[in-house]
């Protein structure tokens, strides 16, 4: 039995637009859709098991009030008539119809076990549970859809309803992040967007009452040509002024400035006001709305607030200055009759951390590491110099804005070696035998000292272990893992940890750089598999990940299709973003560990990440770089002849 949870969402700006922006498939001089959606902290909750039916049940006393279980053949016509009854549960037949006309799926049993999103408020709840039934057939049955397939198909299957959705409603299979949709014509793009600082927002339900299939209907007689000046007004505020909206809001969430952003919102809803509502006067005339956006109380908490959704008397949603005013919100809207609800848009932090493992003892280069630390191995490099792995490893972090370096140590007399490169400087009969440039570097070698922390793996406990002896050093922030026996070269104008770091600032999930492998070489490797979300294949949303796996298992299991439907395989890159919860699920190994007794039992990254990618999900990046090993002879003779080249 499998759990999920999907959230409602909340369009913050640019609502309409993503019904307009189609019809540029018939008029190209309409300009683009294009919004700022956020899932919210609100949802359903449900469990979901194979059936040989399709049924939905509901245990959440939230829906206790006109809802009723619902049961149904895997028949194709039947679950089509129901799609079209209008109760709440059209929604789910609309989808499951769907999932078995084009995948031939077998049934799918949900149970709602808790539903915390508002209904008919403009917050998505139909969408919401649209997203939640093809998720389940997608994870039950192992369809290997990607969010965008999930959030296409909850979308057509809603369609085959009385609902006339719009396509950004389905943004709640992105999650409870915001992130920038556009619309074009059939394409829909999908953008995670930064946010440089919290973001305090209430939203509420009026209690009022509006139509929005008369909404849509009424705006959507303005297009795809507009015959009047009313309807032309209409085709500027969805299109150019909202364009112009979007624009200068992705900049104030960039800059944190959430003062200009509230009163964007508040510019938004007067232009709404005298450029669409016009066209639906008895839904959008709204006085439950203006009434709460009038009242003086709440300009006092609030940078601005505006409409939700389709706007008329459904929801409205503000941003509270502060956390103590955002509670004080929230507090006087209940006091007024009008369930209300925050949502903190958290910034996602910037990388600035890293860790290093060097604590082994390289067996497999051996004897020469008796005397010589393998991350101490020269390397020539391309611009002429030899340097050791580590330097090579610690000028790619600081090239990509690491401020501080962890590097994982066997022992305290290890710690030696690296104060004598990185601490010592050379004597003057040493430095004045090098030319000004190599002077000039030995300066810079002694600034990365500076960086440098030392934590000890006094047990050899796996890989696993040695990284969680860096969780005080990463304090609950996100930190960059490299591998010590690895190095990357780029083949773009960024450093590979540098991708990798952006990668996580987009999408504030666990990451992992991925590179493709032959079939004949996945067990030596973590193997990865799951789908593709971009059509560049470059972002791969990991549905497992094995350690070492062999060739028949990875075959079956872990290939990964491309768009010409062959099979590759990822392997991880060697550079990882590990997340706090990483740290807690390693520390959670060490102790179950323990306490069972197997004091020796190692304790495996790949398992703490695993249990992480299933809790909270995680994504992998094909970074545009190569990969260089160097812990074998092998390896370390070809990294040897090919690296500088």
């Amino acid at each position: 039995m499998l759990k999920l949870f999907v959230p409602g969402r909340l369009c913050l700006f640019g609502e309409h637009t993503d019904w307009a922006g189609h019809y540029r498939t018939m008029n190209a001089d309409i300009v683009p859709g294009a919004a700022i959606v956020t899932g919210i902290e609100q949802g359903i909750y449900a469990e979901v098991e194979k059936s040989s039916i399709f049924e939905v049940h509901s245990v959440a006393p939230e829906m206790n009030s006109g809802w009723r279980d619902f049961a149904c053949r895997m028949d194709e016509q039947e679950l089509k008539r129901i799609a079209r009854s209008g109760d709440f549960f059209c929604y789910c037949a609309g989808v499951a119809s769907y999932m078995l006309q084009w995948y031939k799926v077998g049934g799918v049993r949900i149970n709602i076990t808790e539903m915390t999103l508002p209904m008919k408020s403009g917050l998505s709840s139909s969408a919401a549970i649209c997203v939640l039934v093809a998720r389940a057939f997608n994870q039950l049955y192992n369809l290997n859809l990607n969010t965008m397939g999930e959030m296409n198909i909850a979308y057509v299957g809603e369609l085959r309803t009385a609902s006339r959705c719009g396509r950004l409603d389905q943004a709640c299979a992105f999650g409870v992040k915001p992130s920038l949709m556009t619309f074009d014509g059939d394409e829909v793009e999908v953008q995670t967007i930064n946010v440089k600082s919290h973001l305090y927002w209430v939203f509420a339900d009026l209690c009022g009452e509006k139509d929005t299939i008369k909404i849509l209907s009424s705006l959507n007689k303005a297009y795809p040509f507009a015959s009047t000046e009313k309807e032309r007004q209409l085709h500027s505020a969805l299109g150019v002024q909202n364009q112009q909206f979007i624009a200068e809001a992705l900049d104030c969430m960039a800059r944190g400035d959430a003062e200009r952003l509230g009163r964007l919102m508040t510019e938004t809803e007067e232009v709404f006001n005298r450029q669409v509502a016009p066209l639906c006067p008895s839904e959008l005339t709204s006085p439950r709305l203006k009434k709460a956006l009038a009242d003086e109380h709440i300009k006092q908490l609030t940078w601005g607030g505006k409409g939700v959704g389709s706007h008329g008397d459904g929801s409205v949603q503000f941003l509270a200055r502060d956390e103590q005013t955002q509670q004080q919100l929230v507090e006087y809207l209940e006091s007024l009759g009008m369930p209300a609800y925050k949502l903190t848009i958290q910034p996602v932090h910037t990388v600035r951390k890293a860790i290093i493992p060097v604590a082994g003892f390289g067996t497999r280069l051996y004897p020469a590491t008796r005397c010589l630390k393998k991350d101490f191995f020269p390397i020539p490099c391309a611009d002429g110099m030899v340097r050791p792995v580590i330097l090579i490893l610690l000028e790619e972090l600081i090239q990509s804005g690491i401020e501080e370096i962890c590097l994982v140590l066997g022992s305290e007399e290890e710690r030696q070696l690296y104060i004598d490169f990185f601490e010592r400087p050379l004597s003057a009969d040493h430095l004045c035998k090098l030319n000004a440039e190599s002077q000039e570097y030995e300066n810079q070698i002694i600034d990365i000292g500076k960086r440098l922390r030392y934590v000890y793996q006094r047990e050899k406990r796996g890989f696993g272990h040695a990284v969680f002896q860096a969780q005080e050093f990463a304090h609950n922030e996100p930190v960059l893992l490299m591998l010590g026996d690895t190095l990357y070269k780029s083949t773009s104008n960024k450093p590979c940890a540098l991708q990798l770091i952006e990668a996580y600032e987009r999408h504030n999930l666990p990451m992992l750089g991925l590179y493709p492998v032959e079939l004949a070489e996945v067990s030596h490797f973590g193997i990865m598999t799951g789908v593709w979300e971009d059509k560049d294949e470059r972002l791969l949303n990991v549905s497992a990940l094995v350690e070492k796996p062999k060739a028949s298992y990875s075959e079956e299991f872990l290939g990964v299709r491309n768009a010409q439907g062959e099979k590759e395989y990822c392997s991880v890159f060697g550079q990882y973003i590990l997340t706090p919860e990483v740290f807690a699920q390693l520390e959670a190994d060490i102790k179950a560990a323990d306490q069972a007794g197997d004091h020796k039992k190692e304790i495996e990254l790949t398992a703490a990440l695993e249990a992480v990618r299933q809790q909270k999900g995680m994504m992998g990046v094909r970074l545009k770089g190569l990969r260089f090993d160097m812990g074998n002879p092998h390896a370390l003779i070809s990294t040897v002849s090919t690296f500088a080249k």
